[in-house]
């Protein structure tokens, strides 16, 4: 019996089960330099490859709204032009040109710091996977064909294996690589399988058929477990389950303190997917609507149209409250279609409302959609990365030009709509009394707010133990937020991590926090935790 501990939790849970081994295909692409009378063969080989892959995900994403992103990666214009610029230009075959477009895709979402986009990589390699088993000729292992209750063990799985996979029968999932935001931990997390991610060297301890328990609660995995602790987690896996209920039922009670405050308690989203698997949370809203994922999974700025309608949709799913940040890109979010100069310390420069500001025919598009859909809920608009009050109001300036162009129009839109700021910078903290008398609500971003107080980057592991909320300047820097925005009577909310870590709730409720928003994994035991300070 061995014990490994794990720090990744991707979906909640207990299982005990024994071991399937999923080992994929030899995906190496055939290395071959071809001559210029086969470059027509190659390229009509890619041609239906592609055409094949478009069709299986046409079918996949009338019923999941994922497949719907990876069909617009699959048909993107850039992507299909890679790839026959390296069969015309460089001579390469279908296969390898394929290989070395989606790594290259891939590469520039794997490069980036925030952990959601960091996964969408896992994305991109699923699509190049399907492209090369039809150059190949290869099948796909079916995981849905698992008859039997397992736990699979694998190096990595993507969005198109693990939504076949049937709760009945897969009881668990551990992945040497991926993250606990990729979409297969979405995809397992809506089917309650528990998911443990990151588990390195996992691969070389397991063999198939081989007995395994797992706490995705704690991330400790037991291998080979004796007949005592095989009992111990049928035990637990029956306590989690009336704990899971016990939460559920705790969704019908309202989060109010002790003092008779009720708290928010919202959702971060990148989509309008996210919110539909938010709702059973029985949210209060969408206290971050992150818009810039329209954005980063388009291959061109998206039309004032289609923004409105992913806007309006998200309006109608969350009509209680819609908090839209507007156009975060810049740092570490690159977009295909434009070219950003290279800078030296890119999460200092040109970025988010600095962009928008710089950008006003973009912003402007950005904003009308907004101001349009916010005729269906109640939609608010949040800048991100203010620093100066010139900037709060240029940016609010930008939208009452919109407004009058709409009302020209006789286009519908919120009057009233309110226009609030992240809070995320040093400069935002000392002059928050400024800002709450000209923003309508705060929302403390406390990823980058950690970040740029303590002078660490969040992304370097050298250092990581020095990067927390919970140090005693971030932890005062937040205290002055709230207490700036509610000497003017304004709302401050909170959407980074801290706001969904448990440990954090009775610090947050002591400073006045208004507003929880995080990722609706965190909601009910975010919820728990308030109830239970009553």
């Amino acid at each position: 019996m061995e014990q490994v501990c794990v720090e990744k939790t991707a979906s909640r849970g207990i299982a005990a089960a024994e071991v399937y081994k999923y080992l994929e295909p030899d995906w190496t692409p055939d290395r071959m330099i071809i001559t210029e009378e086969q470059v027509g063969e190659e390229q009509a080989k890619f041609a239906d490859a592609r055409e094949a892959v478009m069709k299986e995900l046409e079918i996949l994403a009338a019923e999941n709204a994922i497949f719907a992103a990876h069909l617009e990666i699959a048909g993107d214009y850039m992507l299909q032009e890679g790839v026959n610029a390296k069969i015309t230009g460089e001579k390469k075959n279908a296969q390898l040109a394929v290989h070395e477009v989606i790594e290259e895709f891939a590469a520039i979402f794997s490069a980036m710091d925030d952990a959601y986009m960091k996964e969408r990589g896992a994305d991109v390699k699923d699509i190049g996977k399907r492209l090369l088993a039809k150059l190949k000729g290869i099948k796909r292992p079916d995981l849905g064909e698992i008859q039997k209750e397992v736990i699979i063990a694998a190096k990595d799985l993507y969005p198109s294996d693990t939504v076949k996979l049937s709760p009945e029968t897969v009881k668990g999932i551990i992945t040497e690589e991926g993250g606990v935001t990729s979409h297969v931990s979405i995809i397992a997390k809506s089917m309650n399988i528990p998911t443990l991610v990151g588990v390195k060297g996992i691969l070389e301890k397991l063999e198939d058929g081989m007995m395994v328990c797992m706490d995705a609660e704690k991330g400790v995995i037991i291998i080979d477990p004796d007949a005592v602790t095989w009992k111990d987690y049928q035990a637990k896996k029956k306590e989690y389950e009336e704990k899971c209920a016990r939460l559920k039922k705790l969704r019908e009670i309202p989060a109010v303190t002790k003092n008779g405050k009720k708290i928010s308690l919202c959702a971060n989203v990148g989509n309008t997917e996210d919110i539909k698997k938010a709702l059973p949370m029985k949210i209060d809203g969408v206290g971050l609507f992150r818009s810039e994922f329209l954005y980063m999974e388009n291959t061109h700025f998206p039309t004032e149209e289609e923004q409105y309608q992913v806007y309006r949709e998200a309006a109608r799913l969350c009509p209680q409250e819609l908090t839209i940040r507007t156009l975060d890109i810049g740092g570490d979010k690159d977009l295909s279609y434009f070219d950003f100069e290279k800078e030296e310390n890119p999460f200092l420069g040109w970025r988010a409302i600095r962009i928008s500001l710089d950008m006003k025919d973009m912003f402007k598009v950005q904003l009308r959609a907004i101001l349009r859909a916010s005729a269906f809920g109640q939609v608010r608009i949040m800048f991100p990365m203010i620093i100066s009050m010139e900037e709060l109001r240029e940016a609010k300036a930008v939208v009452e030009e919109c407004k009058q162009e709409l009302k020209a129009e006789g286009i519908a839109y919120d009057e009233q709509i309110e226009l609030g700021m992240m809070m995320e910078t040093p400069a935002s903290v000392l002059l928050a009394e400024e800002f709450a008398k000209e923003a309508d609500f705060f929302s403390i971003g406390t990823n980058d707010l950690t970040q740029y107080l303590l002078a660490v980057d969040r992304g370097n592991k050298k250092i990581a133990d020095r990067y927390s909320y919970f140090h005693p300047a971030v932890v005062k820097a937040i205290g002055q937020i709230i207490q700036a925005g509610h000497k003017e009577g304004i709302k401050v909310g909170m959407c980074g991590e801290m706001a969904g870590d448990v440990k954090a709730v009775p610090v947050l409720l002591e400073l006045g926090l208004d507003e929880f928003s995080m990722s609706a994994g965190s909601i009910d035991y975010v919820r728990e935790q308030i109830i239970n300070m009553l």
